[in-house]
């Protein structure tokens, strides 16, 4: 989870500028900051905790209990890079779901990787995250691939493993070196996911997996936050020296605490239900 804050952040600079390069220097830039990615994962994180904390089973009433906290956190971090279609759905409060195929089921969805005890249950529940807003079939299997890698990385998988996983959702055809190149804007979730999974697949540590899922384009803030908690799992977490420059682009404890809260506490739950961190 760590993993998508610091991916969204490195991104955030690139999204309507991309780069089309590994060495980017510097690696967080000064004008960089959290976008709709981080807010929307702190609310999933809070979502899980309130469920286990409530012992919430019945998917309805979470389906419910994830669209009010998607509400809420959009409204309380304004002016964060929403989509038109999400904002309009977020400031209505009763609106359905509107059948989107956007890549935001998947950018948000990594906490329940790490809360959920089986793989079973962590695509029921990404699925029950994509369902307030992204209840198109495309929609539902970007936030279920994106969950389920970040559960086998956390749990032992190989890459292969991985990818066979994926591959269950989305053809992965070609390798990243063939796919950087010609990369362009994609905001579905079969044209974000694909080359997020990619750019962890060709990586060798978890900075190395942030800057190719930058150098592919497209939806800089986007992509990363989905490549960076699959490698921040499969990787053993993050760089500690990285996450502090991170820190900062948060803001002050009054602004950035329910982001940080969002996820710490699903570190604590992961530790208590599956036995480690």
């Amino acid at each position: 989870m760590k993993g998508t804050y610091i991916g969204d952040v490195v991104g955030s600079v690139y999204e309507f500028n991309n780069i089309k390069k590994e060495d980017f220097m510097p690696f967080l830039h000064e004008s960089a900051f959290f976008t709709d990615d981080s807010v929307l994962t702190a609310a999933v994180g809070t979502g899980l905790y309130m469920i286990e904390e409530l012992g919430m089973t019945d998917d309805d009433e979470i389906v419910e209990l994830f669209a009010k906290l998607y509400r809420a956190y959009t409204l309380s971090f304004p002016g964060r890079g929403y989509g038109g279609h999400f904002l309009c759905w977020a400031q209505r409060e009763n609106a359905p779901a509107y059948n989107s195929c956007g890549n935001g089921s998947a950018m948000r969805v990594s906490p329940v990787a790490w809360y959920a005890e089986t793989l079973e249950e962590c695509e029921r529940l990404a699925r029950l995250t994509a369902l307030p807003t992204h209840n198109h079939p495309d929609g539902i299997a970007g936030a279920q691939a994106t969950a389920g890698a970040i559960f086998l990385a956390l749990h032992g998988g190989s890459k292969a493993e991985i990818k066979a996983y994926v591959e269950k959702y989305y053809a992965l055809p070609k390798t990243y070196a063939e796919v950087q190149p010609d990369y362009d804007w994609e905001s579905l979730c079969d044209g974000t996911v694909q080359p997020a999974v990619l750019a962890f697949l060709a990586s060798d540590d978890f900075e190395d997996a942030i800057r190719k899922a930058i150098a592919l384009g497209g939806d800089s803030d986007t992509i990363a936050a989905i490549t960076g908690p699959i490698a921040e799992a499969y990787y053993g977490g993050v760089p500690e020296e990285l996450w502090q420059q991170t820190l900062p682009y948060f803001g002050d404890s009054q602004d950035g605490e329910p982001l940080i809260d969002g996820i710490e506490r699903i570190y604590a739950l992961h530790e208590k239900r599956c036995g480690k961190k």
